[in-house]
């Protein structure tokens, strides 16, 4: 299962154009199973959204999860989930996380080509201490849900590689390139955490002219299976 999570910055590139369709280019060109994008919806009013449905329809292929609390939004707190043909979700639960700045985070399980898995969706806060809490929000209401392979992966925003993340002690987490900024990249802010029974097989960074433009955060990947040692 091929997994995507890029922080589309609501479609304003680097060139100051807004470009829903050079985004949900890069995305199909990736031809992903799971795409998981933080700030697809603008920030004020009703958040109407960055990356507009019909957009994500005629041009990425893939179809939307079903999580927004109104009729304008793509995703929860800008937080969206795109699948591909094939791939169907079951539970969906999102999440308000606490901290300065609104935050929220959607658990979705998936299934596809007989692997079951469950897709934690963030955008961390900017804060540390922020980050604390909120992954300890997400590993609580994790620990009252049936166990199932997961993965964590979305915008961290988080620097170091040593601090920080505590809360996902249980999981692998893997920052597979720098990702920030995307004219320069230097930060692998964007990364992938996946718990023991799976693997991650392969992963990256999209790292191309088009992307360096389209926003301030590059596209990270990874290929996931189940662990040959579950």
């Amino acid at each position: 299962m091929k997994l995507v999570t890029w922080n589309i910055r609501k479609c304003v590139g680097l060139d100051r154009r807004r470009d829903p369709h050079r985004v949900g280019s890069i995305i199909a060109g990736m031809s992903p199973d799971v795409v998981v994008l933080q700030e697809a919806d603008r920030r004020l009013g009703e958040r109407p959204a960055a990356l507009p449905h019909d957009v994500v329809d005629a041009v990425t292929g893939l179809r939307p999860l079903q999580i927004a609390g109104n009729d304008v939004s793509l995703g929860w707190h800008g937080n969206a989930i795109l699948l591909a043909e094939g791939v169907e979700a079951s539970d969906v639960v999102t999440l308000d996380l606490p901290g300065l700045e609104p935050r929220g985070a959607v658990i979705a399980d998936l299934s596809n080509s007989g692997i079951e898995v469950r897709i934690v969706a963030v955008h961390l806060g900017l804060l540390r201490r922020s980050r604390k809490r909120q992954l300890r929000v997400i590993q609580d209401k994790l620990s009252e849900l049936p166990e199932r392979p997961t993965v964590v992966m979305g915008d961290f925003n988080e620097w170091s590689f040593k601090r920080g993340l505590g809360a996902l002690s249980n999981f692998d987490i893997h920052a597979p390139g720098q990702s920030f900024h995307s004219a320069r990249p230097i930060a692998a802010l964007d990364r992938i955490a996946i718990t023991r029974d799976l693997e991650l097989t392969e992963a990256g960074v999209e790292d191309t002219a088009v992307t360096r433009r389209a926003s301030d955060h590059l596209p990270v990947w990874g290929r996931i299976g189940i662990s040959q040692a579950a």
